[in-house]
């Protein structure tokens, strides 16, 4: 992966398109396809200004048929390129789950490790863009249940802009997460010169002393300003950026957990079965006699994403994290 130096003031939509841009820059063998991906440059933007600079043989508009692009990104990355798909909605990624769970998933295990498919399936995830229905799914568990694909999500720029590099040079097929609320709400520095976190790693983004807060993609920002909601009466939380969900990176939690004794694993996505569970219980295994409270889990309802008007009422915000909080300490 090249290194160029310099420090640019990003959203995440950006950071992600200037990653693209850097990949195919550094590769010719990197590809890009998807419903509107070219011309119109994805209804999120992300890939704009790509295909003009690429052409339309390496950014390519594709038909309303999932399955379809995610079949034909395998047969590219078998014959040695590196196809990049986008599915344009998280709901719309079903489809295709038969072509990535029974045939990306497994190709490299069919072959006795001969045969690598090296490809990244770009799904904007989650709510709270006021969309329709099909427009704001969760479907991550689904994925890092499924043995042979490595899930990523990105929760800021800085992020975005080196795990989407990371993501194509990998030689296993990667599901890369992207929150799609979070693609313009905020900017931050990215130093396209620094060498970036290992893909497969979690981070400590705010130390703390008296609990520990697990969150990935479009929770991250809420468990950020939950902590400093909290610093405010005195309480210190520890907030941890997953990162990867697939394989977990769960060593810098079990370190957090063994100081502090309390943790609180945070989702968007339903509670029921979410990522949640497996973290509760790998820390609970792991940090059992750490532990002064039992591990907490705060996520969706276990109901279809309801429509846009009631998706405020959905989502979890600060209240329910800062409740949580105060349930663990006062154990």
């Amino acid at each position: 992966m090249s290194r160029h130096t310099g420090v640019e003031n990003w959203t995440l939509a950006k950071a992600l398109n200037a990653g693209l841009r850097r990949a195919m820059e550094d590769d010719p063998k990197v590809l890009i396809m998807g419903e509107d991906v070219g011309k119109l440059g994805g209804v999120f933007r992300i890939t704009d200004g790509l295909q003009k600079d690429f052409g339309e043989e390496r950014v390519m508009d594709s038909p309303l048929a999932e399955s379809g692009i995610v079949g034909t990104a395998v047969g590219m990355a078998l014959r040695g390129y590196r196809p990049v798909v986008e599915i344009q909605f998280d709901g719309f990624v079903y489809p295709a789950y038969d072509q990535i769970v029974c045939q990306v998933a497994k190709y490299h295990f069919r072959s006795a490790g001969r045969q690598r498919v090296p490809m990244v399936i770009r799904i904007p995830y989650g709510g709270g863009i006021g969309a329709v229905e099909h427009h704001s799914e969760s479907p991550e568990a689904q994925f890092a249940h499924t043995p042979g694909l490595k899930v990523v999500t990105c929760s800021n720029p800085v992020d975005g802009y080196w795990m989407i590099q990371q993501a194509i040079a990998h030689d296993d097929p990667v599901i890369f997460l992207e929150p799609k609320r979070q693609y313009h709400s905020g900017r931050a520095e990215v130093d396209t010169g620094a060498i970036p976190a290992p893909l497969f790693s979690a981070q400590v983004l705010r130390p703390g002393t008296d609990a520990t807060l697990v969150a990935y993609g479009p929770t991250v920002g809420v468990c950020q300003r939950a902590a400093e909601a909290a610093s405010a009466e005195g309480r210190s939380l520890e907030v941890i950026d997953l990162r990867t969900l697939s394989p977990l990176d769960l060593r810098p939690v079990y370190d957090s957990v063994r100081r502090t004794g309390r943790a609180i694993v945070v989702h968007e996505a339903h509670i029921n079965l979410g990522l949640g569970a497996e973290v509760a219980a790998r820390v609970s295994e792991e940090c059992f006699y750490s532990l002064e409270a039992p591990v907490l889990r705060v996520g969706g309802y276990n109901v279809p994403y309801p429509p846009s008007r009631l998706e405020e009422d959905f989502l979890l915000e600060l209240d329910r994290v800062l409740d949580a909080v105060d349930r663990v300490l006062a154990q």
